[in-house]
């Protein structure tokens, strides 16, 4: 969880850490610039939508290929321990991430070379449409960090503040003794995993409204809240009523907005441009300049 953690601290992420970023101060104008590919998008346009990254919040850019980011992120971890920083590298993935040969080796790698990495798996129950049960044998992920040699806890993923202090005590483990943490964060996937999932399939309506009801987190964290007089129904409204408005307000302008000029497809990862690319870059050049109507905002 993003708030036991450092500003400074690397984080490697998946798809489903909005909410790590927007903590972390990326804005709302953004999320939606990368979405849309726009002149203003920090990546250039040249990710999928969704695949956010901020320097200036150390948040390393999501890869679409599965479990690449573990490796990474045991990497990271290895460089703050030999430089003997007081830092950590997060790396958050989900359990069908875990059957990847990426996770087995990024364990391994910080076990062995005492990383200061902390790997948090968010066990959903599904891996798109498999069953956990359709995955692995065995007692889930946290038994394969006791398996090489790591501290390991799992976690009720659906409580805030049972996450937090795993957390919390996972870093001062991790920078104190140099080594790496593994938490499994036992919790549930509400929705569809995608626009193309129809999660009805694969799951009863009864399961589902369980989950939804007697164990959504934000639920519990809203009873707390108002228990403790810091929220109500009417903030409640008020809040999601100017997010919605926000959000609405800021897809109606970026929209149209100007994309990124296809002359920049080509910088920022070499320090001279290729023949290869320098000769693709020509010829894109020449078909706009042959069509100049139909690629007007391509410049």
């Amino acid at each position: 969880m993003t708030i036991a953690l450092r500003a400074e601290d690397e984080i490697y992420a998946q798809y489903r850490e909005a909410g790590v970023l927007l903590y972390r101060g990326f804005t709302i104008r953004e999320f939606i610039n990368q979405c849309f590919s726009t002149a203003e998008d920090l990546g250039k346009g040249r990710q999928m939508p969704v695949h956010y990254g901020k320097r200036a919040l150390h948040f390393q850019t999501i890869s679409s290929p599965l479990a690449t980011q573990i490796p990474q992120a045991s990497g990271a971890g290895y460089a703050f321990r030999v430089n003997n920083e007081d830092k950590v590298c997060m790396c958050y993935f989900g359990e069908g991430a875990a059957s990847e040969g990426d996770f087995h080796a990024a364990l391994n790698f910080a076990a062995t070379l005492k990383c200061q990495t902390i790997f948090l798996c968010r066990n959903n129950g599904y891996a798109i449409s498999t069953p956990t049960k359709d995955q692995y044998k065995g007692d889930g992920i946290v038994a394969r960090g006791l398996g090489y040699g790591m501290h390991s806890i799992r976690v009720e993923g659906n409580d805030l503040f049972a996450v937090y202090a795993a957390t919390r005590e996972a870093r001062r483990i991790s920078v104190e003794q140099k080594v790496p943490v593994l938490i499994e964060a036992m919790t549930y996937r509400g929705g569809h995993h995608s626009t193309s999932d129809d999660a009805s399939r694969y799951r009863s309506k009864e399961e589902l409204e369980y989950w939804l009801t007697k164990q959504n987190p934000v639920t519990r964290v809203r009873k707390f809240l108002e228990e403790h007089k810091l929220w109500n129904e009417q903030l409640e409204q008020e809040t999601r009523a100017n997010a919605r408005n926000q959000v609405v307000e800021l897809l109606q302008e970026i929209e149209h907005a100007p994309k990124t000029p296809f002359s920049e497809f080509v910088t920022d990862v070499f320090d001279t441009v290729p023949k290869h690319l320098q000769e693709q870059k020509e010829w894109v050049e020449s078909i706009v300049n042959k069509y100049p109507e139909a690629y007007k905002d391509s410049h």
